[in-house]
């Protein structure tokens, strides 16, 4: 167990950083120190930096189901987070009956826990969700549900207020603090080293790296707890008056595809994706994150096969918006675990190094709520069945259900191009 008044550094100032740094910090630990590659925070790339990222309850799994309540509870409380989440609800559609277990688990899972959930059984009730005056495909052979306790958050203000309630508690946040090894004596993490050789000691250190985990730290040996996939991302920009007519719409999240739109933001800007095993970039045996930090002139392309598999997936949707221009695309860089369950734990025979890390594309949403279950850890206090769920060398039983693989390797031949958005 750590002492309030001994020294932590959490290396990452993304999701699993912050909100770590933020419950410490309100448990009374006082010397919290968070580091940060990046010069600007949120950082450009991070993953937790985004227009939007879905809040949802509907997970096969009741644990995450359960937290996810707890989350949305408070993204609600506006004193604490202002107008980041918005409750447009989250329309989640599986595939034909006999296929979607992991929506009617999802489905009982939500009605078990209070959510205000309608069953959708047919074409007219999945229709019935969207405001009238929007033309949707006809979802043919479709069932799912809509679960109005949802919706979405504004990712990166989301950081931002986080950033202010860690500085604002004490926490000491540094940007630009590459770390590029860990200090080690006597079998046992002591601090960081950074890129510009400035040190930082500690009795526990944090690595909440997120999809840079594995390639900064490969001393650790990962293996398969940890795999940087890039998921692609296309955007839609509308005018005021085409954004107002979709306003009102839910998420669209279809677990038989891994796809999902989000309705415009605030700058009238239409978000969707595919949630798959995604794409490796493999540098010295090791994927590592191909970002707009790193590429800067092509680090937000996408490949042009997923392109046209957004562009067949909005039209499924949305017919009318799948003939305009993308206006932008980004590969949004995940750290996966094997079966989609976070890694946060102590490392094995080094109980002074905590990683926080692997969301597997699902983390953020847990961002009020999450850095509870690594406090919890630091303080020695986690139930021993949440901290086997999320130990770094469990065995892993499964797949992640929520979608398929194998992630495949980046073609950078093959990214899209300018003219291939206008078509």
């Amino acid at each position: 167990m750590v002492h309030a008044d001994q020294p932590i550094v959490i290396v990452g100032a993304g999701c699993f950083g912050l909100s770590a740094a933020y419950h410490l910090l309100r448990r009374g630990y006082v010397d919290v120190t968070v580091l940060d590659r990046s010069f600007n925070l949120p950082a450009p790339d991070a993953a937790s930096n985004d227009l939007n990222r879905i809040v949802r309850s509907s997970y096969s799994d009741s644990f995450y189901s359960g937290l996810a309540r707890e989350a949305i509870s408070s993204w609600k409380d506006v004193k604490e987070w202002g107008n980041t989440y918005h409750e447009s609800g989250v329309l989640v559609l599986g595939a034909p009956m006999e296929e979607k277990t992991y929506v009617d688990q999802s489905y009982t899972n939500d009605v078990a826990l209070g959510a205000v959930v309608q069953r959708l059984d047919n074409v007219d009730a999945i229709r019935s969700v969207f405001p009238v005056q929007i033309h949707t495909a006809s979802f043919s052979g479709r069932t799912g549900f809509l679960n109005r306790d949802g919706g979405w958050a504004n990712a990166g203000q989301g950081l931002s207020i986080l950033l202010s309630k860690v500085a604002a508690l004490g926490g000491k946040i540094f940007p630009g603090k590459a770390v590029k090894n860990l200090i080690r004596k006597e079998g046992r993490t002591v601090g960081v080293l950074c890129e510009d050789d400035d040190t930082f000691e500690a009795i526990t250190v944090i690595l909440a790296t997120g999809s840079w985990t594995p390639s900064a730290f490969p001393q650790l040996n990962l293996g398969c707890a940890c795999l940087a996939t890039g998921q692609s991302i296309a955007m839609v920009q509308l005018s005021e008056e085409e954004a107002d007519k979709y306003r009102l719409c839910p998420v669209v999240l279809d677990f038989s595809s891994g796809f999902y739109i989000f309705p415009p933001n605030n700058k009238n800007v239409v978000k969707m994706a595919i949630h798959s095993a995604g794409y490796t970039h493999t540098r010295e045996a090791v994927s590592t994150p191909r970002t707009i930090s790193s590429d800067p002139v092509d680090g937000h392309c996408i490949p042009k096969a997923s392109l046209q598999e957004l562009r067949k997936h909005l039209r499924s949707v949305y017919p009318d918006l799948a003939d305009k221009p993308f206006s932008n695309t980004r590969l949004c860089w995940y750290n996966d675990s094997p079966d989609g369950d976070w890694v946060i734990g102590r490392f094995p025979a080094d109980s002074s190094l905590i990683l926080a890390t692997a969301g597997s594309g699902h983390a953020y949403k847990f961002l009020p709520v999450i850095g509870r279950l690594v406090a919890d850890l630091a303080d020695n206090k986690l139930d021993p069945k949440v901290a086997g769920k999320f130990a770094i060398d469990r065995v892993y039983l499964g797949p992640d259900t929520s979608r398929s693989g194998p992630a495949i390797e980046l073609d950078l031949d093959q990214l899209c191009t300018q003219q291939d958005l206008e078509n």
